[in-house]
């Protein structure tokens, strides 16, 4: 990662899949750079169980980058396998790193059923069984006839998993069937009892076979692709202990440190530190909590205590591992982790994520771009969705962040409804910048720049009239109110 680097997350969970992704990025990399993004985390480049339909997380085969006829498609819902390289190439020609997304906790879409001895416990309780162990009949084998063993010839059976969630004799539903002889992993969530299993044919890290596929495909992905690190997914599933190892390997295979982000989805921050610590701090992690905060505070109306946003978070304890983060293609409306953020409070949110010095900010493709989609709610009940683009409010931020975001930072979270901070600059970008919010009514704050008799402007176009420090470099900043203005000097 660069300096005040920004990762754009450049899909949402409803993209088109007329839209031919991988060529819409080849042909906005230079715009993307422009505007400041020095980094994209790309969805799952591999196919997925339901082919070009399938946003990347239920996979099939790693080995299929939209190369071989599988699953009824050959590309995926992004592209094919050279148009991805194309992408990546592109980025990479504009000094844009790529991160792939890595789906290691499961597999979907086996094309042959396996016979397997199998305990039955309730989705929600893996502790307790709910009965015997018995006979199921699931498909848990992998054979890829597509590929035909090209890249690996490694096939998947059931004594590479430990955990399924289909019987084809019973088929009933909310049930996890721990596999004769396993275990679920240790080291993971505790949610639910233990949360290794969260859907498919859940991949048993405790078998070393399994170990080692994992290893030959990570550095086959790192030498066909070329990215510059990985989103890992789900790694509350995963036993900790896999990744340090995992990482070191593929870093001594390519020479070079690779970025790795993992989703950790629990709004808690001792967990969290727990889990960089499990890990060796070779993973930063999704700052959760803070993403929690800023949903909260979008849907209090003005009653949220500002001075407490950053309390609890990453980004506030442990900032050099911290993915600082709006909104995702999980916690989008209709989404299963749906907590959005509230479209007025998201440009005080992404001011937060991208003008401070804490943290790897992730701004996100539906909150740039906007996005318009239809699916059901929790409720059954169908929905249209609306999310409004903010480009152009983030390209200020992002301008903001590259040419002014730098140098010691002054704290002035003393209002509950009115917070700001001023960057002072350094030898190398000298101009100073404030930046006031407000989620209530408008507000006002005396402030530091460091900067006397010296003019500054608003950025925002928030406020239209400019504002001049005093002869000790402070100066009275506005903001309007349940808004944000960004005032850089001339």
């Amino acid at each position: 990662m660069s300096l005040n680097g920004v990762i754009m997350q450049y899909f949402h969970w409803y993209i088109d899949p007329d839209l031919i992704l991988w060529n819409d990025i080849t042909e906005k990399a230079k715009d993307l750079a422009d505007a400041g993004i020095t980094a994209l985390w790309l969805p799952p480049a591999y196919k997925g169980m339901g082919g070009i339909y399938d946003v990347g997380y239920a996979v099939y085969d790693m080995y299929d980058l939209g190369e071989f006829h599988q699953r009824g498609t050959t590309r995926t819902k992004y592209g094919t396998k050279e148009q991805y390289l194309a992408a990546i190439q592109a980025l990479h020609a504009n000094n844009i790193q790529v991160y792939g997304d890595g789906v290691l906790n499961h597999r979907m879409g086996g094309e042959q059923t396996e016979i397997v001895k199998a305990t039955p416990f309730p989705q929600n309780n893996r502790l307790t069984p709910k009965g015997w162990m018995r006979d199921i009949k699931t498909y848990t084998h992998f054979t890829f006839p597509g590929r035909q063993q090209k890249y690996s010839d490694f096939q998947w059976h059931w004594w590479h998993f430990d955990a399924v969630d289909y019987d084809d004799y019973t088929k009933e539903p909310n049930t996890v069937y721990l596999l004769e002889g396993k275990q679920f992993d240790d080291y993971v969530a505790l949610e639910k009892g233990n949360y290794a299993y969260l859907m498919g044919c859940d991949i048993d890290f405790q078998n070393p076979e399994v170990r080692e596929e994992m290893q030959r495909w990570g550095k086959w992905y790192l030498d066909t692709t070329r990215v510059d690190g990985f989103r890992l997914d789900a790694i509350k599933h995963i036993s900790a202990w896999f990744f340090p190892q995992w990482i070191e390997n593929l870093e001594n295979h390519t020479g070079k440190n690779l970025f790795i982000v993992g989703e950790y989805w629990y709004n808690d921050i001792s967990t969290l530190h727990w889990y960089v610590d499990s890990v060796e701090g070779k993973m930063s992690v999704f700052d959760v909590p803070l993403h929690y905060n800023f949903h909260y505070a979008s849907r209090a109306g003005g009653h949220y205590d500002m001075r407490r946003i950053l309390d609890n978070t990453m980004m506030q304890q442990r900032p050099t591992h911290a993915v600082t983060f709006v909104e995702n293609h999980d916690s989008q409306p209709l989404q299963a982790l749906e907590a959005p953020v509230e479209p007025w409070f998201k440009p005080l949110a992404y001011a937060l994520i991208l003008l401070r010095a804490e943290g790897y900010p992730c701004v996100f493709y539906a909150d740039y771009y906007g996005a318009h989609y239809e699916d059901y709610g929790r409720d059954g009940n169908r929905y249209p969705i609306y999310l409004p683009s903010h480009r152009w409010l983030i390209d200020k931020f992002l301008y903001a962040r590259r040419h002014f975001a730098y140098g010691p930072q002054y704290d002035y979270f003393d209002h509950i409804n009115t917070i700001g901070w001023t960057r002072l600059g350094d030898n190398e970008h000298p101009k100073a910048m404030a930046v006031l919010m407000s989620d209530g009514a408008a507000g006002n704050k005396w402030m530091e720049v460091g900067k006397p008799h010296t003019k500054f402007y608003d950025i925002t176009q928030h406020i239209p009239t400019p504002v001049y420090t005093n002869e000790w470099g402070w100066a009275e900043f506005f903001c309007n109110g349940g808004s944000v203005s960004v005032w850089v000097e001339e």
